[in-house]
């Protein structure tokens, strides 16, 4: 018997996009399956064709798990009409899409995939993973500075969590977090009155960028991705 799936679970493991916004495809009557308008709830099999605005999307049963070193000026998006978008700059033969992101203005790691039931396990705020960076910021700091934020800021209405912030030189710090708020680090210098120059993610979990250069992807080592899919299931 061919296992059936819904079909906004068929997009998000195809690496397409979130269930949310297939569902809001669906509705806008962008996705077919057998040349038939596909409505909400839907269950499709491999034996179906399935296609978004008259593009067959193929079933593909293998998984991919890459490492990229996103520079400065490529754009933590899938939508293609952004100017170096970073589905683009990768040029990944299949459908992929970042966890998570990196803003324009900062570079290091970033982790993509085509599955999607491990997207909000990593990016979930109670399961703690950290996210390693390196900061530099406008002027040099003291250990208050440190110490601010290490106990927790005020940022967007509420405080962000007790992190790890070490000196690595004068203006140079290092920041391990565990939640992910939209731009964050700099959110956080600002309120304790410094202004963040470079940003540079260096780790995710037990990932780092170690052999990567700028602008350069490679597939997660066997051992990297056993160990990423052993983290996500603990949390099952």
């Amino acid at each position: 018997m061919t296992e059936t799936i819904r079909i906004n679970k068929f997009f998000t493991e195809h690496g397409i996009c979130s269930r949310r916004e297939a569902d809001r495809l669906i509705e806008a009557g962008r996705v077919t399956i057998n040349n038939v308008l596909a409505t909400l709830g839907d269950q499709v099999s491999s034996r179906d064709v399935i296609a978004r605005d008259g593009q067959v999307i193929p079933w593909s049963q293998s998984r991919v798990y890459i490492k990229y070193h996103k520079p400065v000026g490529v754009t933590t998006t899938s939508e293609a009409h952004v100017p170096r978008n970073i589905i683009r700059e990768i040029g990944h033969p299949e459908r992929i899409f970042p966890i998570g992101r990196l803003d324009k203005d900062s570079s290091g790691l970033i982790l993509l995939t085509n599955d999607g039931d491990i997207v909000n396990e990593i990016l979930r705020t109670e399961f703690g993973h950290e996210r390693e960076y390196e900061v530099t910021v406008d002027r040099p700091y003291d250990q208050a500075m440190l110490d601010s934020l290490s106990a927790g800021v005020v940022i967007l209405g509420s405080k962000t969590k007790p992190c790890l912030a070490e000196r690595l030189g004068p203006r140079r710090l290092r920041i391990v977090l565990t939640e992910g708020r939209n731009r964050q680090i700099r959110r956080m210098c600002r309120a304790v009155g410094y202004r963040v120059l470079t940003l540079h993610r260096v780790r995710i979990m037990h990932i780092t960028l170690a052999g990567l250069q700028a602008g350069t992807w490679k597939p997660l080592s066997p051992r990297e991705q056993q160990e990423l899919l052993t983290a996500v299931r603990r949390n099952h």
